[in-house]
């Protein structure tokens, strides 16, 4: 049987906890932390409104409908000024 404890703690908190380890421990949290982020960078592409949004911009960038970093750059120094 598997209990589940659900703890409450400041992001600061957890760093410094982090911190404290040992640095066999934070490996073993360095290979958690892997694992995990890779399950949900799977699981993101995966997603049905993801693949949507992706294929939409695919269809907007071959219709030319974009704007490149420099016009971006340039609207933005235009408003600035």
């Amino acid at each position: 049987m598997t209990t589940r404890i659900q703890v409450d703690i400041s992001f600061d908190s957890l760093i410094a906890s982090i911190k404290s380890l040992d640095l066999s421990q934070k490996h073993q949290l360095l290979e958690i932390l892997e694992d995990q982020i890779f399950e949900d960078e799977v699981e993101l592409e995966e997603d049905p409104r993801i693949i949507a949004e992706i294929e939409d911009a695919r269809q907007a960038y071959q219709r030319g409908d974009y704007q490149t970093i420099q016009d971006y750059m340039a609207t933005r120094l235009d408003k600035t000024t």
